[in-house]
């Protein structure tokens, strides 16, 4: 695969996403850039923006098994990552969890306890399960896009900070942004003459090929001064004075893998500093922990982002 074939590759799967989903083409390229890099993904927005919608047709279009969990208070660490079971002549045999996928949708992973949030973090940083003390490894690709409803806290568990750090992002889907998608979303319904389409979908990429997809972005080139750029705004997270916890390295290393999968996204086999800046809010801000009084007087993870990138000098000659 030659860097034009992966662009046009790019394009198709955006485009093909985007011919059923309606919102923002800029979510539809950092969830893919996100995925590119073997990234978690997490939406928090209000109920029926079609943030499953979305997982489920990404999931189609680029060829890849898809396992959806709705969590639930009672939901067991066991009903995700399956358990072992006893057969009459074959003696324990492993029932797999809908954990051993490609895409795994964790729907409103809020409302689980703590115990079964846990069960994913093996999952989502290692790519393996371990059952009953022995480890699966997960078939690549695997990644998780979950979600969760940012208002309603009766009878939710808030993700912990270990957990929250293993996301690679953290977005927003957002209402439609004028009238005219409002109108496109009633008009793509009477179209399709069902709530869900997906089962109709074009796939554009087979696993495999996403899977080279993936191996192409390891050979975009990045600049020492791109890599001393996100280490300073990295730093710089931890120096502001609203932040009592800032981002961590593992953030450092959301920013580089992203950057060059939008890179390469848009042609190039370089990293410049717009791929760092494009996506440093939402690769970072999550990560973040403020303190408790500029908590309490509104203050956002997201103003330190914003004050980090303006900040830090950015690099004025990167390439080859």
């Amino acid at each position: 695969m030659n860097l034009e074939e992966f662009r046009q590759k790019c394009r198709e799967i955006i485009d093909a996403v985007c011919s059923v989903y309606v919102g923002s083409a800029d979510l539809v390229e950092k969830l893919l850039a996100a995925c590119l890099s073997n990234g978690n993904v997490l939406f928090e927005d209000y109920p029926g923006l079609g943030k499953t919608l979305l997982a489920k047709v990404f999931a189609r279009v680029i060829g890849a098994d898809y396992s959806r969990i709705q969590f639930t208070p009672d939901l067991l660490p066991s009903d995700i990552t399956g358990t072992k079971v006893w057969r009459q002549n074959v003696g324990f045999e492993l029932v797999k969890g809908p954990i051993f996928t490609n895409v795994l949708l964790a729907d409103e992973i809020n409302r689980s306890p703590p115990k079964t949030q846990a069960a994913l973090l093996e999952a989502m940083e290692e790519k393996q399960v371990t059952i009953e003390g022995e480890t699966y490894k997960l078939h690549p690709p695997f990644f998780v896009i979950a979600t969760q409803n940012p208002i309603e806290q009766e009878g939710t568990y808030p993700l912990p900070e270990a957990q929250m750090d293993r996301f690679m992002l953290k977005m927003s889907p957002g209402y439609p942004p004028d009238i005219e998608s409002e109108m496109e979303i009633l008009r793509r319904r009477i179209e399709w003459r069902k709530d869900d389409p997906s089962d109709e979908i074009r796939t554009i990429v087979s696993i495999d090929e996403f899977r080279q997809m993936q191996e192409f972005i390891e050979h975009i080139y990045v600049d020492q001064s791109i890599l001393r750029y996100i280490a300073e705004l990295v730093r710089a997270t931890r120096e502001h004075e609203l932040v009592e916890i800032g981002a961590s390295p593992r953030g450092g290393l959301a920013l580089l893998k992203i950057s060059r999968a939008f890179a390469a996204m848009d042609g190039r086999d370089f990293v410049i500093p717009d791929d760092v800046k494009r996506v440093a809010r939402e690769a970072l801000a999550h990560r973040i922990i403020l303190n408790v009084e500029y908590v309490i007087e509104g203050e956002k993870p997201e103003t330190v982002v914003e004050d980090v990138l303006k900040a830090v000098e950015v690099p004025k000659e990167v390439g080859r």
